[in-house]
Formats: C-alpha cells, sequence, structure tokens
C-alpha cells in the first residue's frame, strides 16, 4: 500500500518518533543497558516496559527514574536494539535517568483492550484499574527490580503521551514527585476530534491509528492497510468528493469502533463525560509543569485547562505552564530560525525551553531538593505579537481586565449600537479552512493556526469586523469570550471566530519565507467553532427559533499576543470552516453527523451589533 510521503512523516513523528535501529550516534548503547520486562498489573494484565539504565549506575551512583507511557509504541524492541536518543530532550539525556518506557493496555506488545481516554474508575475491588493505577503499580515494580535507583519517579510525554502523564498524577504513588503533561488532551469533547462537539474533519484520515485493535502482540503498526490513499495533490477534491460526513463514515470508517462511537455520541453524553480528566484532577501533591504550543491545532485547550484546574484544586502542588509558540509538540525539535507557517517568532526557541526549562524542572526535582521550589516563573508564556517570552506570577494574569470590543458596522468599537450585520450561508458551498489545498492532504491539520486569511475576506458568508489603525500596543493576555447574538432563518447553525492580527502595508519581516507577501498580512492569532445547539447545554441539543435573536457565548481559546502600533485587530465569523471542520447541515438533527445532502439547508443570519469579543487585556 502507498500513503503519500508527507502523511508518514507526521505519522511517524506520532508514533512515539520511532527510531532507526542503526544510527551514528551511539551515545544511548554506549552508556545505557537496556531491559525488557512484562510488568504486572493488579488485574494480571502484563504491560511491556523497556528500561534504559545507566552503566555507571551503582550503590553510591544512583538515579532517578523519567518515564514515558505511550500508546505510540517504544520501538524498536529487542534488549540488543536501541532508542537513538532516550528522554525529553538530550540535555536529560546526557545527564543521565533510568529512561523508562511502556506501552499502554491493548497497544503494541502490551496485553489488554485499548481504551481510547480510559475513564478514571470508582475503585470498589483490588482488580478495579484505570491508567492511574497502571501507573501506580509500574512504579511499585520499578522501585523493587530495578536496583540502585534513588526513589524518586518523573514523567513525561506529548499528545497522548501527554494525556498517560496527566493522568498518572492521580496515581498518588509517594515517589511520583515531577510530571510533565505536554500537548496532553483534557476531554475529548473540546481537543482533537471534537470542538465544542464539532467534528474536526482535518483528523479524518487519523483514524486507523485510533480505531483499530489489535489481535496479538505487535512490534509493527497492524493498522496501515486502513489507511485511506491519497488521490490528489489537491487535497480538497478528496473532501469534496467524499460527500457528507455520514458518506465518508460508511465508505471508509463503519468498522472503526473509535470513529463509530463519536458518530454515535453527538451530544456531551455520559460516553464523552467518563472520559472527561478534569473533574478527577484533584489532590495532586507534587510538581507538575505543563507544557504547550500556541499552534497547536490539535491540543492547544488541554494544557490550558490541565494547569487551570490544577491551580483551582490542588494547592499543594508546585503547579507551572509553559506556553510558546509551537505547533504540536514542536518544543521538541529545534528549527533554528523558529517560524510557524508563514510567520517568524525568533531564533533556538526549542533549545532555549529545552535547556533553561524542561531540563531544569527534571534535575531540580528528581535530583535536587524535591521540597523546596525549582526557581521556575508560575506561567512562562510567549508573546506571539511582540515575540518575547513573559513571565508571570499568575495566570489568567491578575494585572488584566476584561475588555469587550463591540462588532459594528464592520467595525471593533468600545461601544454597542442598534441594527445587525447579515451573511448568507450555504453548506453546498462552504468557506474554506486554507487555500494551501495540498495541506488537506496532511495527516492533522497545523499550519492553518497562524495562516493569512485574507483568501475569506469579501465573501458574502464571511462577516469581518476591523479596528482603526492601533496608536498604541494592546497585549491580549488570557481568556477571550465570543458574546454573540444572532439569529437565523434556520434552525441550526455553527458559528467559527477568528481573532486576526493586521499588519501594516508596509510590513517588512525580520526573516521571511519565499514568495509570501507580508504587507498587509491577516495573520490568524485565535479561532474557535461553536454550534449553537450547545449554547445553552452540551448535553442536549436545542433547536434555533428562526428569526428570533438569541445569545451563543463560548469560549476562544487562550493567548498572549501584543497588538502592535500600526496593526488593526480584526474579527471573521461564519458558519462554515471547511474542511478543517465537518458542515452543519442548518438544519436542527438530533445528530447531524448522519445528515444527507438534501438536509443542507441554506441561511441568512443577522449578527447584531450588541455582539461582542470579551478579551483580558493587560493594564
Amino acid at each position: 500500500m502507498k500513503i503519500h510521503i508527507s502523511v508518514l512523516c507526521i505519522l511517524f513523528f506520532i508514533l512515539g518518533k520511532a527510531q532507526k535501529t542503526e544510527q551514528k550516534d551511539t551515545f544511548v548503547k554506549d552508556n545505557f543497558t537496556k531491559k525488557e520486562f512484562y510488568i504486572p498489573m493488579r488485574d494480571g494484565v502484563k504491560l511491556f516496559t523497556a528500561v534504559y539504565i545507566p552503566k555507571d549506575i551503582s550503590n553510591k551512583n544512583k538515579y532517578p527514574f523519567l518515564m514515558q507511557r505511550t500508546c505510540y509504541s517504544i520501538a524498536p524492541y529487542g534488549e540488543s536494539e536501541y532508542k537513538a536518543k532516550v528522554g525529553p530532550n538530550t540535555y536529560l539525556m546526557k545527564d543521565k535517568y533510568i529512561f523508562v518506557y511502556q506501552d499502554v493496555r491493548g497497544r503494541y506488545m502490551s496485553e489488554g483492550t485499548f481504551t481510547n481516554m480510559t475513564p478514571q474508575v470508582e475503585r470498589k475491588t483490588k482488580k478495579d484499574v484505570d491508567e492511574s493505577t497502571d501507573t501506580y503499580d509500574t512504579i511499585e515494580w520499578l522501585l523493587k527490580n530495578v536496583k540502585d535507583n534513588n526513589g524518586k519517579v518523573g514523567q513525561f510525554g506529548t499528545s497522548y503521551p501527554g494525556f498517560y502523564t496527566a493522568v498518572g498524577t492521580l496515581s498518588q504513588h509517594p515517589a511520583l514527585v515531577a510530571s510533565s503533561p505536554q500537548a496532553p488532551i483534557s476531554d475529548f469533547w473540546n481537543d482533537d476530534f471534537l470542538h465544542n462537539g464539532r467534528f474536526m474533519l482535518g483528523y479524518f484520515r487519523t483514524f486507523p491509528v485510533f480505531g483499530v485493535q489489535k489481535t496479538q502482540p505487535e512490534k509493527q503498526a497492524w493498522y496501515m492497510d486502513s489507511f485511506i490513499k491519497q488521490t490528489s495533490e489537491d487535497g480538497l477534491k478528496f473532501y469534496r468528493d467524499m460527500g457528507t460526513l455520514k458518506d465518508g463514515y460508511e465508505k471508509y470508517y463503519k468498522n472503526n469502533f473509535f470513529m463509530t462511537e463519536i458518530m454515535n455520541h453527538t451530544n456531551y453524553d455520559e460516553f464523552w463525560q467518563k472520559r472527561g480528566l478534569l473533574p478527577h484532577l484533584k489532590n495532586i501533591n507534587h510538581a507538575v509543569m505543563t507544557v504547550g504550543g500556541w499552534f497547536d491545532a490539535e491540543d492547544l485547550s488541554g494544557p490550558l485547562n490541565i494547569y487551570k484546574t490544577i491551580e483551582k484544586t490542588s494547592p499543594k502542588a508546585k503547579n507551572t505552564i509553559v506556553m510558546g509558540p509551537f505547533s504540536h509538540g514542536g518544543w521538541s525539535q529545534e528549527q533554528g530560525k523558529h517560524f510557524h507557517s508563514e510567520t517568524y517568532f525568533g531564533d533556538s526557541i526549542a533549545t532555549y525551553y529545552q535547556k533553561n526549562i524542561e531540563t531544569k524542572f527534571f534535575n531540580h526535582y528528581l535530583k535536587g531538593n524535591t521540597k523546596e521550589d525549582a526557581g521556575l516563573p508560575e506561567a512562562l508564556m510567549y508573546d506571539t505579537g511582540a515575540k518575547e517570552w513573559k513571565e508571570f506570577a499568575s495566570y489568567p494574569p491578575k494585572n488584566a481586565q476584561k475588555v469587550n470590543f463591540y462588532l459594528a458596522d464592520k467595525t471593533l468599537k468600545k461601544s454597542s449600537g442598534q441594527g445587525y450585520s447579515e451573511y448568507y450561508s450555504d453548506p453546498n458551498n462552504p468557506v474554506l479552512s486554507s487555500d494551501h489545498l495540498k495541506d488537506f492532504n496532511g495527516f492533522t491539520p497545523k499550519n492553518y493556526m497562524s495562516e493569512d486569511q485574507r483568501f475569506a475576506v469579501g465573501r458574502p458568508d464571511v462577516l469581518t469586523f476591523t479596528t482603526d489603525v492601533l496608536t498604541d500596543d494592546i497585549t491580549f493576555a488570557g481568556e477571550i469570550m465570543a458574546k454573540l447574538n444572532i439569529a437565523s432563518t434556520s434552525t441550526d447553525a455553527d458559528f467559527a471566530v477568528k481573532l486576526i492580527d493586521v499588519y501594516p502595508e508596509d510590513f517588512k519581516p525580520a526573516e521571511k519565507k519565499e514568495g509570501v507577501i507580508y504587507g498587509n498580512y491577516h495573520q490568524m492569532v485565535r479561532s474557535e467553532i461553536m454550534p449553537a445547539r450547545f449554547r445553552n447545554t452540551k448535553e442536549k441539543g436545542e433547536a434555533l427559533v428562526p428569526n428570533q435573536k438569541t445569545a451563543v457565548n463560548f469560549r476562544l481559546q487562550d493567548v498572549v499576543h501584543t497588538f502592535k502600533k500600526g496593526h488593526k485587530i480584526q474579527i471573521q465569523i461564519s458558519s462554515t470552516w471547511f474542511p478543517l471542520f465537518a458542515i452543519n447541515p442548518q438544519k436542527f438533527m438530533d445528530n447531524p453527523n448522519f445528515a444527507n445532502k438534501e438536509d443542507y439547508t441554506k441561511a441568512f443570519i443577522k449578527v447584531y451589533n450588541d455582539s461582542s469579543i470579551e478579551a483580558d487585556v493587560l493594564k
């Protein structure tokens, strides 16, 4: 089977950054002894685990554990086969730890059945298990069976391994002293596959990874034959030809258990509620450093919500958050000159984070005095407009005040008015999410998070509201709320809201990409989508009353961004965002995931002038 090379590259990154067995760099093999174990869990299921033990370990030179649990393979397998690199970064690798990698239940060489976002269970018997008990049982076994450890354990992981790290904080094992969930999933209702319950169609090609159970121990990915073949460099053609979401599901994924779960659970019902991590994050008493990227198209809400929840519920936790100008997991690999999409943010940003933040965090808590603070800032946030790191004693910053920018007469202003703006939304002719057609062939979305939005300006199905040229810098730092008052001629609608930084016409960046026109560039800063059906409660959809003014309020994900003097702030609003998100038929249905083409309903939609965007603005 052939898969487009860009898909394979992204896949290999997701699959634990699978390493070739033959590498010129022999540091790991020269300095570590690799051992493989089947570690028994309390219910008898055994999890396959690889342990890299420093060769100079001894009773007088003890090392702590640094562990990653993953569903993406701990390859290479075999005690004579070594990863080219171990640990979160090369600095920690060379400082040396006992590095531990484990396949979670139901994945690769481990026993058991795989569950996406394993629900936390109420432990009524000793055999009741979840990911936190598996973390506890693994730590307990390691402490007893790997000689000359120093009795301390840390854990790390990015993306799905970030979830396993976050849920591992609930193990309450006394030896666990440091956890760094990075780009972690917190709730699939608003991470990865769904945003406020709207299906993220840009993830459509990923489902073989998450929805095909293995039937035996596997050293290779058993789901490769389930991937969809690329048919054209024009990735948009695939989604247009596919038809509705229902058509795509029935053609490609009828036997994929995870896609079937998503299709059947359109509301935030018990199925999704059980998989939400945030309500369980309580009484955490060790050091936690949550890491995310402002341009992470997959898991942006996860790190923000996990940090905020621990801050509220766990006063004994040494709680830190780091947010940089990265895409998904981008802090793990140095770019040199750091771009996201076409926008330049500085040099050696990943190296700065790895050397000064991540390494300091783990070395302090695992090799230093656990009871003392590591001296890291409470919140280290990269300002994506000023293009510099900023430190905050709390997040959102206490010196921020909420400011409303009203959407009226194509402008953003400080006061509301009468009247409304109106647009025409046709699900058969949706607003595109990008004008880079090759990107639609990607495994997961990426570049759209900071992409130039000029291609959408002027469409009759896109409303645009823009400030005058700014005479002073203004910094958004914290949460953003879209507070829309709308009316539609139809019974359902989505609302996609984009926050945009409009550059001056004579703008010249410090570094640029060939062929890009940076004058008047419309850089997207933040965006989110909201189905009106969930405006009152996400547990059950409610129809709109045609032509009735209705409030639709929802949170855009956070930003720390300075809109510079000479720039303009812009908001774009539409009701389709294709093929990034599945199309809302704009006709209320109990389950819009199964809409047919004949259900697609055109609508005139009003956005009233008393609608606003509420932002945390630094004083």
